[in-house]
């Protein structure tokens, strides 16, 4: 049998516990795509094969002029800005709406990995899709059989 030392009704390890719980990214799960201004910032899956880097954004309703895809060095930059404005005006009242929405997400290239000169970009059904080649010398190669001498 083992003591449990008791605060009352409760074990004093249960608040610890429910504070743990209570204070993991399970309640905090909606804020992670968020930026500092509670504008959303679009997911990005990123798949390595042999040959490539695939980089694929979801960010539907967008046009590709909308994006701006840009490689300093080793350091590649995904950002979109875009304004909205609606004017109306209706049985004497005057409506005006303005919209702002932008997105920036930044990633460090491997040096000495890619291919930068022939990094290919294309936008269609709503995802923004980067394909990143892999230098010659650093692609994936299929297994050698070593002669035993």
């Amino acid at each position: 049998m083992s003591l449990i030392k008791r605060n009352g009704l409760l074990p004093t390890a249960f608040p610890a516990l429910f504070d743990d719980f209570f204070g993991r990214e399970l309640f905090n799960w909606g804020n992670n795509n968020y930026s500092a201004t509670s504008t959303t910032v679009p997911l990005v899956n990123i798949r390595e094969t042999g040959d490539n880097f695939d980089v694929e954004m979801a960010a539907p309703g967008m046009d590709k002029s909308d994006f701006k895809v840009e490689l300093d060095g080793n350091m590649l930059s995904i950002s979109s800005q875009k304004e909205h404005q609606q004017e109306s005006d209706q049985d004497g009242y005057s409506r005006r709406e303005f919209s702002y929405q932008s997105f920036q997400r930044t990633f460090v290239l491997p040096k000495d990995v890619v291919d930068v000169e022939n990094i290919a970009a294309k936008y269609e059904n709503g995802l923004l899709h980067l394909t990143i080649p892999k230098q010659e010398k650093a692609k994936q190669k299929g297994p050698r059989l070593i002669e035993i001498g």
